[in-house]
């Protein structure tokens, strides 16, 4: 029994070494590298916090609250912050500190998205299934930017209401367009017309995502975004910084959908040649269901880590684009600019499939 207690005290321990100090509403990993970020926003996607009572969420709040005054009850570890922490970003909005609805929650996005994802790959559609499908994949993803958005600095609804017609148009536009074409396109055999109809939805999707981020963020090229020093002071807005952050939300909307939508297509083809398919073709949709999930858990947390929230601009690029604000010329002259520059919260991975 001692052997065992104390095999179990060293293990503690062990855990305890290997968790970081808590910092409050700060990352728990590092986010300078890729498997930093992943790790980090795999903790974000845990669906595991859907399940979370009312009364471990307040125990959660609670404990933080205690934290930030300082009257933490003794024992209290690193990891039970850290835990409090995932939770209450799970689950809280952090501007607005009001519960997410839960189909939009980060932690939601895979298992709720995954029927859409199923629904746009499903062989054989019709017009009104494709329109129908496209347009449930974008109202899906605005549901989802509008729960996770910026409550600080929030847009007007009107540019929403633009950002989400854009891409539901786009979406509906080319999908339908790209269909017709495969129809008319008599030199394929009816397998192969399959196949790459299969592939439609990602360009259909991806293009949608683009024109969703143009529409919405236009004006950040005009004006700029807020450009921090290194201790986190913001010291003016940035032209320069719009745009890299602008190119860098593009580039992740268009290779999220990248696996979702081609892995399971490339799957399939290869699953239903198989004797345990063609002789159970009721088990068809469960294996495109798993297949698709697979992929996109996959996909999401390596998709949105690809580059830092904040990233580092170089100062002789920034200066130049920089208009300060006048109420921060002292500060300017005591602070140099490091170069950060933040991406926003831009609604988060909703940005979507």
């Amino acid at each position: 029994m001692a052997e065992t207690a104390a095999a179990a005290a060293a293990a503690a321990e062990a855990a305890s070494a290997e968790t970081p100090p808590f910092q409050l509403g700060k990352p728990r990993f590092q986010q300078t590298s890729f498997y930093g970020r992943f790790r980090h926003f795999l903790d974000i996607i845990d669906p595991r916090t859907l399940f979370v009572t009312e009364s471990r969420l307040k125990e959660a709040v609670q404990l933080l609250e205690d934290y930030k005054h300082g009257t933490l009850p003794p024992g209290v570890t690193n990891e039970q912050l850290w835990s409090a922490q995932k939770i209450k970003q799970a689950i809280l909005h952090p501007d607005t500190n009001e519960k997410i609805f839960m189909p939009f929650r980060m932690s939601g996005y895979i298992p709720f998205g995954t029927p859409i994802v199923v629904g746009l790959l499903l062989p054989n559609q019709t017009l009104a299934s494709t329109i129908f499908w496209q347009w449930l994949n974008q109202s899906h993803n605005a549901c989802v930017n509008y729960a996770n958005r910026n409550a600080t600095k929030p847009l007007p609804a009107s540019k929403f209401i633009q950002g989400y017609l854009g891409a539901v148009i786009s979406a509906v536009s080319i999908a339908v367009g790209l269909n017709a074409l495969v129809q008319r396109a008599n030199k394929f055999t009816p397998a192969t017309r399959l196949l790459i109809q299969r592939f439609v939805p990602f360009p259909a999707v991806a293009s949608a995502n683009i024109c969703n981020v143009v529409l919405m963020r236009h004006n950040e090229l005009e004006e700029g975004i807020d450009v921090l020093d290194g201790d986190g002071n913001i010291v003016g807005s940035s032209r320069i910084a719009a745009r890299h952050a602008l190119i860098e939300t593009a580039l992740t909307r268009v290779v999220l959908p990248m696996p979702i939508l081609v892995l399971p297509p490339i799957i399939m083809s290869v699953l239903e040649k198989t004797f345990l398919l063609q002789s159970r073709p009721r088990l068809l949709l469960p294996v495109q269901s798993f297949v698709c999930l697979a992929a996109f858990g996959l996909a999401l947390p390596l998709a949105i880590s690809l580059f830092p929230q904040m990233s580092e601009i170089l100062k002789s690029g920034v200066i130049p684009n920089v208009y300060h604000k006048p109420e921060q010329d002292d500060n300017l002259k005591e602070t140099p600019i490091k170069g950060f520059c933040p991406k926003k919260r831009q609604t988060g991975p909703g940005n979507s499939v």
